[in-house]
């Protein structure tokens, strides 16, 4: 729980977006004074500079790019015994204030679970993701992911929801709980490109070997155009690329994945 608790500080102050902010208002203050004048223009510069490079320029894609990159989609087998898709797409809070599934920017997770469920109707298929909030772990993802996976068109019960996970780490000890795994199955892993290297490493740490089948790409092959215009897209980019490889680098020092950059 402590390390969970302290993940989610430590990104509160660490994402980038929020970062760029808090510099600009700690410069705004000390222009207020006359002794740290200077200072406080240097850091609203800093903060003003930095905010151009992750806003308008490829620098983002750029940090993503090896993330994507490092395991390209496979060629599945014929059989297939299970299939496991992270949570992460949906927003509960606005499912259950609207009364309708909510997906963020990473649906194509839950659109290639479902083509694939329909694809291998012999293979178990699960759904793992409770919540990730600090303070509030009554909505969980899995009644937003069965509305959306019922819209995609698969029927009631072909999906396993484990919903007590709170993070990567979760995800992959509840769902071997869960489904039990035996030696030799096939299973195929479906999340964000970006969070494919890191996902993978977790699942072999736990001995649960997968077939990593990545989604959702944020960049193009060699992250072009280098100039960009959509800022806050582009920022949103440099922030799930970020957190990838701070969470590689504490996964690691948590013994939590078999490799600091886990590769096929």
């Amino acid at each position: 729980m402590l390390s969970f608790a302290l993940s989610k500080l430590f990104w509160m102050l660490a994402m980038p977006g929020n970062a760029l902010i808090l510099m600009m208002a700690a410069g705004a203050l000390l222009l207020r004074s006359r002794r740290w004048q200077r200072a406080g223009r240097r850091l609203v510069t800093l903060a003003a500079l930095l905010g151009l490079l992750a806003g308008f320029t490829a620098f983002g894609p750029l940090v993503a790019l090896p993330l994507e990159n490092r395991f390209p989609r496979p060629e599945l087998p014929a059989h297939i015994d299970g299939l496991i898709v992270l949570g992460g797409a949906v927003n509960p809070p606005i499912t259950a204030d609207r009364g309708d599934p909510s997906v963020n920017d990473a649906a194509e997770r839950l659109l290639a679970f479902a083509d694939l469920a329909r694809r291998y109707p012999d293979a178990r298929a699960v759904f793992t993701g409770g919540s990730g909030r600090l303070f509030d772990q009554t909505l969980k993802e899995d009644d937003s992911a069965r509305g959306a996976l019922r819209e995609a068109g698969l029927a009631e019960g072909r999906v396993v929801f484990e919903a007590d996970s709170r993070n990567t780490w979760e995800n992959a000890l509840y769902s071997r709980r869960l489904l039990d795994p035996k030696p030799g199955e096939v299973w195929v892993l479906v999340t964000s490109a970006m969070h494919m290297p890191r996902s993978v490493g977790i699942f072999r740490r736990i001995g649960w070997e997968v077939i990593p089948y990545p989604v959702d790409y944020r960049t193009t092959h060699d992250a072009k155009p280098y100039l960009r215009y959509e800022s806050a897209r582009t920022l949103m980019i440099l922030e799930d690329a970020v957190r990838e490889w701070i969470g590689l680098v504490s996964y690691r020092l948590m013994d939590r994945t078999d490799a600091l950059f886990p590769a096929p």
